[in-house]
């Protein structure tokens, strides 16, 4: 019985041993896979301010979604708010000084000219009798000709008086010159352009969402002061999202625009993921290499290739892996 017993033992050691090599020569001839790993990516747009202002309140916090248009951050620039009064009060006055212009002399002024103009022209009449009669006392030889010649030279000094204060009169009917009428115009336009132009930079104080995403990133606090240009919350574009692969050159043989695929995404399950390619890299660069020979005398380069979803992935987010079977696409 002892003997059968060891016999039985015996038997099953060996049939183990075998079944090992068995699986380690399985395992030893099996090809490994050859899987390529790439990241899920999504747009981020960068929120900043144009000018350089004092953050009042940030409204909304890491992991918020937000709609376009939505206010995001307030900001306080009390130098701009005190251009914005100084520019209105410059167009307020270039606006009255095109007023007058357009409007011309008031009336008062209007009133005086037209009475000068009057008694400039009644004392050119009276001078044009009086000359009358000198000339013919004159031919009668009752006055001597100087005294000819001084009338008729008041007569004519009383006539071109007369003249010049028509030609004020017409000038305060009239009003300005179509030349100053203009350029009280183009002073005014100028002047509310000023405003326009400050009053977009006040604008700036408030920043508003540019798209619909998730916010993923604040970088500034309350009372802080922001640089111009300088970004206080990233926003993540969640629909437009792709999967960025960096391949070797030998491996774009398997790859080309439009070309479909599938990837798997451990962080959703192993969940299988149909992408197309959308992009590929103009130039390689040796982000990566390896030798193509055992003397190491060639590189490989590095191209990057980027694919998107056919078709939206609940619970999808940047940063997620995807695992491709390359030996299977190269293959396909």
């Amino acid at each position: 019985m002892n003997f059968r017993h060891k016999r039985l033992i015996r038997t099953a050691a060996i049939l183990a041993i075998i079944i090992v090599v068995i699986v380690f020569g399985w395992i030893a001839v099996k090809p490994t896979p050859d899987l390529v790993q790439g990241e899920f990516e999504s747009t981020e747009i960068r929120v900043a301010g144009k000018i350089p202002a004092r953050i009042e309140k940030i409204h909304v916090r890491e992991g918020d979604t937000v709609r376009r248009g939505d206010l995001l951050v307030s900001l306080s620039s009390p130098e701009i708010e005190a251009k914005l009064d100084q520019a209105e009060a410059a167009h307020a006055a270039a606006t009255a000084q095109r007023e007058k212009a357009d409007s011309g002399a008031r009336e008062e002024e209007i009133r005086g000219a037209r009475n000068l103009w009057l008694r400039a022209k009644h004392a050119a009449d009276l001078a044009d009798t009086t000359a009358g009669r000198v000339q013919r006392l004159y031919r009668d030889g009752v006055v001597p000709e100087q005294r000819r010649d001084e009338a008729e030279t008041n007569r004519l000094a009383a006539m071109e008086a007369a003249n010049a204060a028509r030609a004020s009169y017409d000038l305060a009917l009239s009003g300005a010159r179509s030349e100053d009428r203009r350029s009280a115009a183009a002073i005014e336009s100028q002047a509310a352009g000023a405003v326009s132009e400050v009053q977009a930079y006040l604008d700036e104080t408030r920043l508003i969402a540019p798209i619909d995403g998730e916010v993923s990133v604040v970088v500034a606090e309350n009372g802080e002061l922001a640089a111009a240009g300088f970004p206080i919350l990233t926003i993540l574009d969640l629909q437009d999202t792709w999967v960025s692969f960096n391949l070797r050159e030998d491996r774009l043989g398997a790859i080309r625009m439009g070309r479909r695929f599938h990837a798997r995404v451990p962080a959703l399950g192993d969940q299988s993921v149909e992408l197309e390619v959308s992009f590929i890299a103009a130039q390689g660069d040796f982000a990566t290499w390896r030798a193509t020979s055992a003397a190491g005398g060639f590189d490989l380069k590095t191209f990057e290739v980027r694919a998107r979803p056919i078709a939206p992935v609940e619970g999808l987010r940047p940063g997620m892996s995807a695992i491709v079977d390359w030996g299977m696409l190269s293959h396909d």
